[in-house]
């Protein structure tokens, strides 16, 4: 019998304009636990002004009501006549996606980031919203209501001097975008705080109004906050040595032009001597809260130079070499990095995945770090102890974790190019589509901590078969016996302790055949190692399909070379090229078929390189286990096969794959 068939013509394609899409799926623009997110939004333009030197004070009011009003006092936003749109430039700014001041670094030399969707995502989340700019010896006010236009801008009967200029946002979040409509009073004060830290000279004010009528007021101002922020963190923690502040930008005069002028970073840092370390990073005044490149670079740079310190000093017992972790697990830290058209993962901006951030840095801190130690020689003998102490610790608990290489689940796999650390917690095992890439791979590869396991063809789909059926599929075998976890126990007596890798990583192409294999391999953990996906030991690489070499224009005095992870990426690095007066046609782009087709130095830069990597967790997302297990069923499921192929039948139109 003929499977149904629907209509599919031109009235079956849908398009949401607007900001249709934020209402639609409100998690893919910004946090949706409280709102919070959509108040930082309009802050963060008001920091942006204190940034570029146009504004000194901030003002965010929690009224009475839960509205929220957010004012500046910096050069307000526009409002004339847009030149394409034909509409207020405020209007535009407010109800389109993709709309700002920051992408041609004209009006802002540092901002948050590029995305252009901040202040409207506000708009679409709130019940109403209401904007008063004071520009050009006028006051305007204009009024939105669930994203649309509820009040034409209108010349307000206010006279205001030319310098009295700024922009008011008052906002209404709507609950039902949102898991709990209260705002995090907490959350909110220190976000405001950190703002007056990261901008020395600026006033930043909160104020609450009660039910009855009275006011409280918070105000935060410092000329160099960095280090009282870093030691209200510390707290009571005894600490190594004093907290070390500086800051260095670039100059392109002394420093041969690599970076943008105005690019660096500024640091507070110290070592706790008991516990684990604190701190807090920030990209152009936005908390990364998950990290990224610069905090890499940072990491990296003071492992380097500890490393390099301790040698000189003789303080290194025989057999022990520093790890990143040693010395990073006690640091105390704030970094504040700004740098030109930052990339973050995700609208929410909790990560930097800009590149060249690692490096620049990197080459901002090291050389000033390694003077201070060399002028404070107590204080890092005292900071290389700590770190040699933990290595030791490290030494000491791998000797006794033996690897279980032996014994039941049989001898490691010919095909594993191990490394030479013992502490599980710092290896990586990466699981690696075909053979030509793993040769790649086990070249680009860290050897002391980066293990390389190629995969030749598909694995079996073992989403539903037995944990026996496992073992007799070379490539599932391969996975177990390298991994060190029998997968035969239930997975409430699983003995993770034979773990051999703290990070397992599914790096595929980045095709269809590559997403297939993903999937397979998905599936095998979520079944038969459930309690690795738990504990986040598991990681899915996303390595780019594109790479753009982009000829010296502008600021950039050299060629610069470009990865973008897909289409839009790479059309999004065109045009940005296309907009700074780049020739397209000198652009070259090379679509990468495979791994494979990587050299080593490019697959460890985009793929391997903790510093420049994109890896994802693979985890299984509260109250989201059925769904979860559904998808898996229809993708893997074998009694599912035909509706599989109705599914396909019927929505395959809608993937987006390169065949």
């Amino acid at each position: 019998m003929a499977a149904k068939q629907e209509i599919y013509d031109a009235s079956s394609i849908k398009t949401l304009e607007g900001l249709d899409p934020v209402r639609r799926r409100p998690g893919m623009y910004t946090n949706t636990v409280d709102p919070n997110h959509i108040i930082q939004e309009v802050i963060d333009n008001g920091a942006d002004e204190c940034l570029s030197g146009y504004a000194d004070t901030i003002r965010v009011t929690i009224h009475a009501d839960q509205s929220v009003s957010v004012e500046d006092n910096g050069r307000g936003i526009p409002v004339d006549q847009h030149p394409v749109k034909k509409r207020p430039a405020i209007e535009v700014i407010l109800t389109t996606l993709h709309a700002g001041g920051k992408f041609e670094g004209k009006s802002y030399s540092f901002s948050g980031g590029l995305h252009g969707v901040g202040v409207s995502v506000t708009n679409a989340l709130s019940t109403r919203l209401e904007a008063t700019v004071k520009r050009g010896g006028a006051q305007w006010s204009i009024a939105f209501e669930s994203g649309y236009l509820a009040s034409e801008l209108v010349r307000d009967d206010v006279k205001v001097g030319q310098k009295n200029t700024g922009t008011k946002v008052r906002m209404w979040p709507d609950p039902k975008y949102f898991d709990t409509p209260k705002i995090n009073r907490k959350g909110l004060e220190h976000l405001l705080r950190s703002k007056a830290v990261l901008l020395p000279g600026t006033h930043v004010h909160l104020e609450v109004e009660g039910a009855d009528g009275n006011i409280e007021k918070i105000e935060w101002h410092y000329e160099d906050g960095l280090k009282d922020h870093l030691s209200d963190l510390i707290g009571d923690k005894e600490t190594a040595c004093p907290i070390y502040v500086d800051r260095r930008f670039y100059e392109p005069e002394t420093n041969g032009g690599e970076f943008t002028e105005g690019e660096g970073a500024e640091w507070a840092l110290t070592w706790a001597t008991e516990g684990s370390g604190v701190g807090e990073s920030y990209v152009n005044l936005i908390p990364t809260v998950n990290g990224g490149t610069h905090l890499n670079g940072f990491r990296t740079a003071i492992t380097e130079s500890i490393r390099v310190f301790a040698e000189q000093h003789n303080l290194l017992p025989r057999a022990v070499k520093l790890s990143p972790e040693d010395v990073w697990q006690k640091a105390c830290y704030l970094l504040s990095t700004r740098i030109q058209e930052p990339q973050f993962q995700g609208q929410t901006k909790e990560r930097l995945s800009s590149r060249e951030a690692a490096r620049l840095v990197g080459a901002m801190f090291k050389d000033p770090f390694d003077l201070w130690l060399n002028e404070h020689v107590e204080e890092g003998k005292a900071i290389a102890q700590l770190a040699i102490r933990a290595a030791a610790e490290r030494l000491k608990q791998g000797k006794k974790a033996q690897i279980k290489a032996q014994g039941s689940l049989g001898t490691l796999p010919g095909k594993l190019a191990d490394c030479k650390e013992r502490n599980y917690e710092l290896n990586e095992l990466f699981l690696v589509e075909g053979d030509s890439a793993g040769g790649s791979a086990k070249q680009a590869r860290n050897r002391a901590t980066q293990a390389i396991l190629p995969l030749r063809g598909k694995i079996l789909n073992t989403f539903e078969a037995s944990k026996d059926v496992v073992l007799t599929c070379e490539a599932t075998h391969n996975i177990v016996v390298s991994i060190g976890v029998d997968p035969h126990k239930p997975d409430a007596e699983v003995d993770l302790s034979g773990l051999r890798y703290g990070k397992i990583i599914i790096m595929t192409d980045a095709d269809v055949d590559g997403a297939h294999i993903k999937a397979l391999l998905a599936g095998f953990f979520y079944t038969h190692y459930r309690r690795l996906v738990e504990a986040g030991h598991i990681f899915v690489a996303e390595p780019p399909l594109y790479r753009a070499d982009v000829p010296a224009h502008g600021k950039y005095k050299q060629r610069r070379t470009v990865y973008c992870l897909d289409d839009r990426e790479l059309t999004v690095a065109r045009d940005k090229a296309v907009a700074e007066g780049v020739n397209p046609e000198k652009i070259k782009v090379q679509r990468f078929k495979g791994l494979g087709e990587m050299n080593a130095p490019q697959l460890y830069e985009t793929t391997m390189n903790p510093d420049t990597r994109r890896v994802m967790p693979l985890f299984v997302e509260p109250g989201c286990e059925e769904e979860t297990k559904a998808i898996f069923l229809k993708c893997l499921g074998k009694k599912e096969a035909q509706a599989r192929r109705e599914w396909i039948e019927r929505d395959g139109n809608m993937a987006d794959a390169d065949i």
